[in-house]
C-alpha cells in the first residue's frame, strides 16, 4: 500500500512540472516580452526533436532558435512577422500548427474525411446484413431436411 501511494506522489510530481527547457539567462528582462517569447516558443516546433517545441526541448538548434526569437522581440517585431521569418527559412514544418492555406487542406481535411468515410462504410454494412438478415428464406435442400429429421427423430424416439 506504500508502495503504490508513493508511486503515485511520484507520478503527480513528475506531470506538475512543465518541462521546460528555457534557462535564466535566456530569459528577457521585461516579463510581458517573456510572456510573449515562450507563447510564440512553444507554438514552434524543434527540428531536432520533431514532436516537441523549441520551448521544451533542449536541443542546440532549439536554443539558438528560442535565442532569435527574443532577440526580434527585443528589435521589435511582431509575431506574425517572427513566424513568417522562420518559416521562409526553415519551412512550415517549423509550426507545430501548420496555417489553413489550399497546401495544407489535404493535411487538415483528411481526418474529417477519413471519419466520415469510415461512418458511411460502416453505416452502410450495418444496413446490409441487416437486409439480408430480413430478406433471406432459409430453404433446406432434401439431403439437408433428411438430417434434420434424422437428428430430432433421435433426440425425441417416438413412442
Amino acid at each position: 500500500m506504500a508502495m503504490w501511494r508513493g508511486l503515485v506522489v511520484a507520478c503527480l510530481l513528475a506531470l506538475s512540472s512543465p518541462a521546460m527547457a528555457v534557462t535564466e539567462a535566456e530569459r528577457l528582462a521585461d516579463p510581458a516580452q517573456e510572456r510573449r517569447a515562450r507563447a510564440l516558443s512553444s507554438e514552434l516546433r524543434c527540428l531536432v526533436c520533431q514532436n516537441q517545441s523549441i520551448d521544451e526541448s533542449d536541443a542546440e538548434l532549439a536554443r539558438d532558435l528560442r535565442r532569435l526569437v527574443r532577440e526580434r522581440i527585443t528589435a521589435g517585431e511582431d509575431d506574425k512577422a517572427i513566424r513568417s521569418f522562420l518559416v521562409a527559412r526553415y519551412g512550415e514544418f517549423v509550426l507545430l500548427k501548420p496555417q489553413f492555406t489550399t497546401k495544407t487542406f489535404i493535411l487538415w481535411g483528411l481526418p474529417f474525411l477519413a471519419l466520415a468515410g469510415g461512418g458511411i462504410l460502416a453505416f452502410s454494412l450495418f444496413r446490409r446484413k441487416e437486409r439480408q438478415g430480413k430478406s433471406e428464406d432459409y430453404v433446406l435442400n432434401l439431403d439437408e431436411r433428411a438430417e434434420l429429421q434424422r437428428l430430432l427423430d433421435d433426440k425425441h424416439p417416438s413412442k
